[in-house]
């Protein structure tokens, strides 16, 4: 059940979580699922993934670039435009603030829980 809840509330901001972990600098798609993995966000499918990537392309918050690899075909890396720096500076914010009201509205004695892996 808490996979399914966080699963659910990483689709409402995952395209954020994108722009902001290629904010960081370029990656392909498979590098962008292990940051965001790592940062304790969950697996995310290349089947979640990749759609949001050509949204976030088509949209232009994004451009991509094919790179040769060493370890075999080409790769596709993605990086932020300007356009995507402002939308993400500005939602990141409005992220924050909704966050905080829920964190209000849960209570101020609710304690994180941490992790076990």
């Amino acid at each position: 059940m808490a996979d399914d809840r966080r699963a659910q509330w990483l689709r409402g901001v995952l395209d954020l979580c994108v722009l902001a972990e290629l904010q960081r600098g370029e990656s392909y798609g498979y590098g962008v699922a292990r940051a965001l993995e790592d940062l304790g966000l969950g697996p995310v499918p290349g089947g979640t993934l990749y759609p949001v990537l050509g949204r976030l392309e088509r949209a232009e918050l994004i451009r991509s670039r094919w790179v040769d690899s060493a370890s075999g075909p080409p790769r596709k890396y993605y990086g932020v435009t300007a356009a995507g720096t402002d939308l993400l500076r500005r939602e990141a914010g409005e992220w924050a603030l909704f966050a905080a009201r829920v964190g209000t509205a849960l209570g101020a004695g609710v304690t994180p829980v941490r992790e076990t892996r």
